[in-house]
């Protein structure tokens, strides 16, 4: 079953930025052959594989003898890594890397699944232990999984699989390599000695000379406008910020009678979070439709059913799952290859970015509307004490108990009703009232009638 309003929607968001693209013409060939060359220069995250595939895609389509990847990173998500890896060991084009300063924790990773690797003097390759935000070592779950991948990596390109396994577990111990309590990582000297680096040089030109590849030409890669924007939207922290804007949106909403500015911008920033992530192939039309599903049974379960149940709670499961999933580079409800880490860290920042849009909404509902601030006075302030005159509702409104009328607009589950000649302020008591029903008044509490359909 097809989606075509997802697909047409999720186009539309990037037609203003034509994907004009620079790079060299793809037929032309020198007659030593043809490097593709990309950068990885940045944090290891879901824009970088956005460019590894990019890069890939044109070098198949180049016919290229080699690509060449120009390296300088500390690392980054582990699950992005392990795409990237993939896609190197499954390459039939040779993958060389050029280690630019750093190939650090992820970075490693991806060097090692490379045929070759080239280091700068001064540059280093290992420490890929993995940490959280703050540099702290994670629990041995997750390092279990990156030993692996790394030694099952070595493997598979024909390097020592325990020096691999040295750069996360600093209890490996590799007499004249390593002392227990110690993670690897190599200068580019040392790296050479042990069979991770082919050779020293400093510049890509010089590599060409090493290798003998001087006449080989050399392709750039070049991101179009529309890489830029993808690369840009699909960064963990823009999908958070887009994700507090939903659940802020939802909430604000949910405030504030009618359909207004809040709604606007939670449909919108939910368009802007889906689709970069659909276009690469990530959120799939169910993934997107249970989203959907949830809001719609969240806001059933707020407007017509009473209390918070079956439906509210479901709907908020769907919400997380669908926007969790859409970040995952699943098949369906297929996880496999798909880093155990990359589920938890999707989760987390869906999570993380929900609880903070909640509590960011309550307190600047508070702000703007209740306090002493510059909007102070839009609420009522003062206490009117019945022993200063007040009363809390007319002797008429209580005498109304039992009388009949008709839904002056529709209930959901506030509006007004008709009763005689007079218009009132009601909520119904369970469920939707539509225009124009009979209504039967039940109690009055809170300035307003409560009613239930007769």
């Amino acid at each position: 079953m097809k989606f075509i309003p997802f697909q047409l929607i999720f186009s539309a968001i990037l037609i203003f930025a034509p994907a004009f693209s620079f790079s060299q013409d793809k037929s032309s060939e020198s007659k030593g052959g043809l490097i593709y060359k990309f950068n990885i220069k940045q944090e290891i995250a879901p824009p970088a594989w956005h460019n590894t595939k990019k890069a890939f895609r044109e070098a198949r389509e180049m016919n290229a003898d080699i690509i060449l990847i120009h390296m300088n990173t500390y690392g980054g998500m582990v699950e992005t890594a392990d795409s990237i890896r993939t896609a190197i060991l499954q390459s039939k084009i040779p993958v060389w890397v050029f280690i630019d300063n750093n190939a650090a924790s992820a970075g490693a990773l991806i060097s090692i699944a490379c045929d070759s690797i080239y280091m700068r003097s001064g540059a280093n390759i290992g420490a890929a232990t993995v940490v959280d935000q703050t540099g702290k070592p994670l629990p041995d779950k997750y390092q279990s999984y990156m030993r692996s991948t790394m030694r099952s990596t070595a493997e598979a390109t024909g390097r020592d699989p325990d020096i691999a396994q040295g750069m996360v577990d600093p209890r490996v111990y590799i007499p004249g390599v390593t002392d227990t309590g110690q993670v690897i990582t190599f200068t580019t000297s040392e790296a050479m000695r042990h069979g991770f680096c082919n050779a020293e040089a400093e510049s890509i030109e010089e590599i060409l000379k090493i290798t003998g590849k001087q006449n080989f030409k050399i392709v750039e890669q070049e991101l179009t406008v529309t890489d830029r924007i993808i690369g840009f939207l699909t960064q963990p922290f823009i999908s958070g910020i887009l994700i507090m804007i939903i659940i802020g949106g939802i909430y604000f909403e949910l405030q504030t009678p009618g359909i207004g500015f809040p709604l606007a911008a939670a449909v919108l920033a939910a368009i802007v979070y889906f689709a970069p992530l659909y276009i690469e192939g990530l959120a799939a039309n169910w993934e997107i439709l249970i989203f959907i599903i949830g809001v719609i049974l969240l806001l059933v379960e707020l407007f017509a059913i009473p209390g918070f149940g079956v439906a509210g709670i479901s709907g908020i499961i769907l919400i997380v799952t669908g926007l969790t999933l859409s970040m995952i580079d699943n098949i369906g409800f297929n996880f496999e290859g798909v880093a155990f880490q990359g589920i938890i860290s999707a989760f987390f920042i869906v999570i993380i970015a929900s609880f903070a849009s909640i509590i960011g909404s309550f307190f600047l509902t508070r702000k703007l509307f209740g306090g002493h601030t510059m909007f102070g006075d839009l609420a009522l302030l003062t206490t009117q004490q019945t022993n200063e005159g007040y009363v809390s509702a007319d002797a008429h409104y209580m005498e109304m108990k039992g009388m009949e009328g008709t839904a002056f607009t529709m209930l959901r589950p506030a509006g007004k009703v008709e009763i005689g000649d007079q218009i009132f302020d009601a909520v119904a008591v369970a469920g939707f009232i539509e225009k124009g029903e009979k209504v039967k008044v039940v109690k009055y509490e809170n300035a307003q009638l409560i009613v239930r359909k007769v």
